[in-house]
């Protein structure tokens, strides 16, 4: 059978399982990531459909990270801009007749913008629609009217959906706007991970070296990570990435990367003592659960999130303020824990990872 959406033609199968439409409009990043695994590992027991928008994150080759089996459906209406009244209809129109012409069983929306639009679009009282945002826009972004715009579109959208987090304290910020509310932790591919670094032979550091990655944006507080490299400066600081707030990154002993390929990036990694994530806010983020697993010292901020992960003293670091990431690392200079990256990689194994994630995924759709 075949089926036309955005000028294409699509194959599926009529093989008797559940149908799962999984709406994505943020395709790039961490959420990629999550998303193309999810999608993956639900094809042994699910008819999965995958309805996305290519962004300028999306890697180039993004299909080779899909299984044969998940129905792509590239949604055209979604790169065009929000709060646009006409725009935002042809998204909505868009999205009924995807879900029209697959009629899928569960509707899974990630990320803030699928969830505010495909919010708008179905109704949960019809059948079950679920969202995960990824992170809540309005703390990631910080402070500000739009992180209060957000807010506010939380606050109204709330119910229209069952919220699905990735986390225990971001499940505590959803039931402020939600009545349905449940959280499975994010995991990592063990095995792929595994293999990746099995080949990989860790650049050699003369200087302790703390790292962070990623993009250098608002979410991720450059200006905290610049004065911890500041508070030591016999320290050698790497960023990993880029990003329109690089230039926030002035402390002489801090090297900007650059974007990197993933081996190069895990070469760095490796060779490094210590991993930072100074965010506003994280639903988990994947780079946490790769450098736990890495057996790096983990240093983090006291947000939604990292909190969830990071048992202070245990298997990592929860900061306040610059000092303390400050204080942490010279201790560290002097006297490194061993212990606490150790932990750190054993609840990677015994929970951050995907086969786990999987077991609770599948009995999450069965179930709704």
């Amino acid at each position: 059978m075949t089926w036309i959406s955005c000028g294409k033609s699509f194959e599926y199968g009529e093989r008797n399982m559940k149908k799962i439409l999984m709406i994505c409009e943020s395709f790039g990043g961490g959420v990629f990531t999550y998303v193309s695994q999810l999608c993956n590992d639900m094809c042994d027991e699910f008819d999965v459909y995958l309805a996305y928008s290519i962004r300028s994150q999306t890697p180039k080759d993004y299909k080779e990270f899909l299984d044969k089996r998940v129905h792509l459906i590239e949604m055209k209406n979604f790169g065009k801009s929000l709060l646009n009244i006409v725009n935002d209809l042809k998204k909505i129109k868009e999205l009924q007749a995807i879900e029209k012409e697959i009629n899928p069983d569960v509707i899974h929306l990630h990320s803030s913008i699928a969830g505010g639009i495909g919010r708008l679009a179905f109704s949960v009282k019809k059948k079950p629609v679920l969202y995960t945002p990824h992170g809540y826009a309005h703390i990631l972004m910080g402070p500000g009217l739009e992180s209060h715009v957000y807010k506010f579109a939380e606050k109204l959208l709330g119910n229209r959906a069952i919220t699905l987090t990735c986390c225990e304290s971001e499940n505590e910020e959803a039931k402020k706007f939600s009545k349905k509310t449940a959280y499975i932790e994010t995991g990592v591919n063990l095995n792929d991970l595994s293999a990746v670094l099995d080949g990989i032979e860790p650049v050699k550091n003369t200087k302790f070296t703390v790292f962070s990655l990623g993009r250098i944006c608002v979410q991720k507080q450059p200006q905290v990570f610049n004065k911890i490299a500041e508070l030591v400066p016999e320290a050698r600081f790497l960023w990993i990435g880029d990003g329109e707030l690089r230039n926030q990154l002035t402390a002489p002993n801090i090297e900007i990367t650059g974007w990197k390929p993933r081996h190069e990036a895990l070469s760095m990694a490796k060779g490094a003592d210590a991993f930072v994530l100074c965010s506003f806010g994280e639903a988990i983020a994947m780079s946490l659960i790769e450098n736990m697993y890495i057996k790096k010292l983990c240093l983090v901020s006291n947000t939604i999130g990292n909190k969830s992960v990071i048992n202070d003293g245990m298997n990592g670091y929860i900061c306040n303020k610059a000092e303390e990431y400050a204080e942490r690392i010279k201790s560290a200079m002097l006297s490194f824990p061993a212990e606490i990256p150790e932990k750190a990689y054993a609840n990677v194994i015994e929970i951050y990872n995907t086969d786990v994630m999987k077991k609770k995924y599948i009995k999450l759709y069965e179930s709704v």
